[in-house]
């Protein structure tokens, strides 16, 4: 193979600055401007001669020599003036070549007529954009989840276009995408959260969202430092955007509080994230792993009475509340149960406590003494006496199937145990497990001693104590609303 060489056109370094200028620009590599020039002149070529298949451009690395040449077949009779060459012809231009070998045949791209010449432009325009879209696309692909500022530049049936100073990207902020209480003004500064990248005619765009969850997530990492610094975390955020937002955090540090890191001092760090959210309304809870108290914590500002787990597996929950705090709980048209539902991932059905009875609600013989303990307010009967740990009202039944397994289901024998600190032993039972257990032992049994008498500490100390009147001194009683003596008032606290 042989290539015959041509001077470079006068106005090649020109056109190679020029296109040095538009690569700079665009964000073009040297590999990348090669391949559009070459691309431009065969597409050209092609528009001259019906096919670009035997064309061969070199391009330097500097863009200062461009050479095309048409690769030919060496035949006795060509039948193709663009492929063939016959063998005579080709003598004249190299001697040594042979029938069957090819010979490159220098062109010149100015004599490819104007109608080719804009086809290559055309060519290289569009390939210069697809290039720089990429270009684009890949420098800000990485923004996707992140929060961006920009300024509202105008306004296109309900849809916003955000000038984000980055050059031929823009945001856009789609109607669905935006919450409903929010107004959008030209030239306001706006914040968004990047949900997605797209290429368009002209660059890329930045898809935003105001009405995402995680751009309240976002929000509240810009305001407090410990959710930077890993001090403090966010479990799940439930929002409905416009309406409320419910946000779970937590904390491995027990010195640390995640809700009030979250509020900030005079509650100053909250009212900036309500203030980005124009005034939407934002519980923040603390996060447990105990779905009893996460479900309570959930259906905030409602003060729930408790918990019961109806179906662990599909994660059914049933919360019962006092009939004052009913409407609470499930909130304006079921917004706060519903936002509840989304932040614990538990189906709650909030009733109240006389729906409760009326329904018999039962999960197991637990949750049913924890029911009556509660609610009823009804005191065990000797006929009903407790005398293991899983029959105590309240009991987690992880924790009770341990102690059982344990051989502590006794309560006598749970108390001695841990008395002698043996119940520390016991695997997958912390600290916190044990004061729970304790907790309920001492609000629900009553220990007797050896004549059978149950201890009270409090009622013998009010049998004990005596009362005397403030005015006269004589002795009254808790019965007396007067000094039975002098006749004075009495109001005991």
């Amino acid at each position: 193979m042989s290539k015959i060489a041509t001077t470079s056109k006068k106005d090649q370094p020109t056109l190679a600055e020029a296109f040095r200028e538009l690569a700079e620009k665009k964000g073009l590599g040297v590999a990348e401007g090669k391949t559009i020039v070459e691309n431009m002149i065969k597409a050209a070529y092609k528009r001259k001669f019906g096919s670009c298949d035997n064309c061969i451009v070199e391009v330097d690395d500097g863009f200062t020599d461009v050479r095309v040449f048409s690769r030919r077949t060496i035949v006795d009779v060509a039948y193709s003036e663009v492929d063939e060459i016959e063998y005579d012809d080709s003598v004249k231009l190299d001697p040594d070549k042979k029938i069957g070998d090819y010979i490159d045949i220098p062109v010149d791209p100015r004599d490819f007529g104007r109608s080719a010449i804009d086809t290559g432009k055309q060519n290289a325009h569009q390939a210069l954009n697809d290039t720089h879209k990429d270009y684009l696309y890949n420098m800000h692909k990485d923004k996707v989840g992140t929060l961006i500022s920009g300024t509202i530049q105008r306004e296109t049936k309900g849809n916003i276009f955000v000038d984000l100073n980055l050059n031929d990207v823009e945001g856009f902020l789609p109607s669905k995408n935006q919450s409903p209480i929010e107004l959008y003004e030209t030239g306001d500064r706006l914040s968004g959260l990047v949900t997605d990248i797209k290429k368009q005619n002209t660059g890329v765009q930045l898809v935003l969202s105001r009405a995402d969850g995680k751009f309240v997530e976002k929000i509240f990492e810009r305001e407090v430092a410990e959710l930077g610094d890993k001090t403090i975390g966010i479990h799940t955020v439930a929002r409905e955007a416009g309406k409320k937002t419910k946000i779970a955090v937590f904390t491995n540090k027990p010195e640390v509080d995640p809700v009030g890191a979250c509020v900030g001092i005079k509650g100053a760090r909250i009212t900036n994230v309500i203030h980005e959210l124009m005034g939407e309304k934002i519980d923040v809870i603390r996060y447990d792993e105990d779905p009893h108290v996460f479900i309570r914590e959930a259906l905030t500002p409602a003060k729930v009475k408790t918990v019961i787990l109806t179906d662990v597996e599909k994660r059914e929950a049933i919360a019962i509340v006092p009939e004052d705090q009913f409407s609470f709980a499930i909130g304006k048209q079921g917004l706060n149960v519903r936002l509840a539902n989304r932040l614990c991932n538990w189906n709650i059905d909030v009733k109240t406590e006389s729906q409760a009875a009326e329904m018999e609600i039962i999960e197991d013989d637990n949750s049913r003494r924890a029911a009556e303990s509660l609610f009823a307010d009804v005191e065990q009967g000797a006929d009903e006496e407790i005398a293991s740990v899983s029959m105590l009202p309240g009991i987690d039944p992880r924790v009770a199937d341990i102690l059982k397994n344990a051989g502590l289901d006794d309560i006598g024998d749970f108390v001695d145990a841990v008395e002698s600190g043996k119940v520390m032993e016991i695997e997958g039972l912390s600290a916190d497990d044990i004061a729970a257990v304790n907790k309920i032992i001492e609000e629900n049994v009553e220990f007797e001693d050896d004549d059978g008498e149950a201890e009270s500490e409090e009622t013998e100390s009010q049998e004990e104590e005596e009362y005397f009147c403030p005015e006269c001194g004589a002795k009254i009683s808790l019965d007396d609303s007067r000094c039975p003596k002098c006749g004075i008032e009495l109001a005991f606290e």
